[in-house]
Formats: structure tokens, sequence, C-alpha cells
């Protein structure tokens, strides 16, 4: 049976509609895709959704949405980070009565907590649910690194258990999957690193491109964990310029410009996300085209 949180799990993004909300049909129908797709679980109102541009009210729908649709197939890990410990601790405890099976939390950005500031706040949250509780390091974005032995601390408390690695810094994740315990979840953050971070004891990833290709991720990272990884470079190989394509500008503007390519949503953002510069919409395009993904729709 599998253990919660390996695998692939699509970070989601959240479909708006032409006038600006969230558009609750879509978020089921793209829910039920993935899990059709064979994805491990769910992820929903991370940075690929906008999270930042959601209300909490709206947050809070999604998982229910997706929690409803999923009915048990497949967990739902739910983003709930920030820079407000008592906020967080607030919406963990809402998230749990949404639906969601466990948190996604990301460091609190911005004021830029030391060390031992990251291990009280996760520590804080751990004591206050039930649920267990992923770490989303992702420095980055955040402007803080959740070191390796402040994870290792972490990893001591009972629901706190895993990470998921966006550092980009190869080094750190081995050093990161050296120091956890064996049964501590490391889950790679960047799609492209995924098959490394997997041979060297990582548990899968949460992914940006299984947004489009669900499938494949899911065929990529189970061959991975069979330990067949000339099969799981063989689909890496495949995919790794969609992987590539989805940054050529921030996330998510770039996946959501290609879902919308593929018939999947409306490309519809909340400012200050906008629509990638029309040259960025050529290479997705023409990544698209290669994969047989395009279906001629307007972008």
């Amino acid at each position: 049976m599998r253990t919660n949180w390996t695998g692939v799990g699509t970070a989601l993004v959240t479909p708006f509609t032409a006038s600006g909300e969230v558009d609750e049909a879509a978020v089921r129908r793209l829910g039920r895709r993935q899990i059709d797709g064979g994805v491990h679980f769910l992820v929903p109102c991370g940075t690929t959704g906008e999270n930042p541009t959601l209300t909490t009210a709206e947050r809070l729908r999604i998982v229910e949405l997706l929690a409803d649709e999923a009915n048990g197939a497949v967990p739902v890990l739910a983003g709930a980070g920030g820079y407000d410990t008592r906020q967080v601790v607030a919406l963990a405890e809402a998230m749990r009565q949404a639906g969601a099976s466990g948190l996604l939390s990301v460091t609190p950005y911005y004021n830029k907590p030391t060390q031992e500031g990251l291990y009280l706040h996760y520590r804080a949250i751990a004591d206050s649910t039930p649920l267990p509780i992923i770490v989303y390091n992702v420095p980055g974005r955040t402007g803080v690194n959740v070191e390796p032995a402040t994870l290792a601390r972490l990893a001591a408390i009972p629901n706190i258990v895993g990470v998921k690695e966006a550092s980009g810094n190869i080094t750190q994740m081995c050093e990161v999957c050296r120091v956890v315990p064996a049964d501590f979840i490391v889950l790679s953050g960047d799609d492209a690193i995924t098959v490394p971070l997997m041979a060297i004891g990582g548990r899968g990833v949460v992914s940006v491109a299984s947004n489009e290709v669900p499938a494949e991720m899911v065929r990529m990272v189970e061959a991975a964990e069979r330990g067949d990884f000339a099969e799981a470079r063989a689909v890496h190989n495949l995919i790794l310029p969609l992987m590539q394509v989805n940054f050529v500008e921030a996330n998510p503007l770039p996946v959501k410009a290609a879902m919308a390519a593929m018939g999947l949503l409306e490309e519809v953002y909340r400012l200050p996300m906008c629509p990638p510069r029309p040259e960025s919409k050529q290479k997705i395009i023409k990544v698209l085209r290669e994969l047989d993904l395009f279906k001629g729709a307007l972008v």
C-alpha cells in the first residue's frame, strides 16, 4: 500500500472564470483529470494555484471541492503557510474542516526568521493540528532556507512527515536525504530534478508539469520507484522541454497559458499575475506541438 505523500502530487492551478471568479466546475474537472491520470495526491492552494491572490474563503472552497471530487481516491495536501504563525495555525484547522488530509506549509516569507524561528514556527503548527505536515522549502521565493540540520530537528516531531525541497541545490538535497530518518519523505519541488533526487532517496515530486501531463509524470516517478531508471530517464527526456518551458516566465503563467492552449481552462489570471509575453507563448506552443498537446486554442 502506498505511503501518503509519495509519488506524484500535482500543484494544481486555480482556474478562474472570464469575470475573475474561481471556476468551481473547472476545479472539479481538473481535479478529476488528475485522478484519472493516476496522480497520487492533489496539492491545491500553493504558488501554482496563485495562493496569494485567493481569499481564505476561496482556498477553503477549493479544498472542499477537491476533497469531494476525490472522495477518498487520493488525499488532498492543502497549502497552508505564511509569515504569521497564529494565522497559519487558524488556517490549518480550517483546512482540516474543509476536508484536507494534510498540509503543505511554505516557510515564512519576507520576515526571514532564523533557523530557530523556523523550528518554533513549524512546531507550533504541528502542535495545533493532527494533520500531517509537509514543510515547503523554496528560498528563491521566500528569502529563507530551511537548513538540513533544522529539517532533522523537525523530523523528530511526529506529524511533520516530509519536505518539499525546492532550493534547487542538489548538494543540500543530498544532505537532507542523509540526515533525516528513512521514513521522512523528501519530495522534489522542481520537476526537472525529480529523477536525480529519487536516485539519492527522494520519494516523488510536487509537480507543475503534471497539470499538463499527469500520466507521463506518474509513469516517470513510478519507474524510478521501481528502480527502473532507464525508463524514468526516457520519460524525463521526453517531457523535459515542457518542464523547462513551464518556467520561461514566473510560475504559474506558462502552465496556465499551456493549459489554455490545450483547451483545459480559460486563460485568466489575477493581478499582479498576467499573461506571458508573446514570445514566451510561442515557445510554449512550440513545445506543446512537439508533444502533440496543442489543441489549437487561442492563447
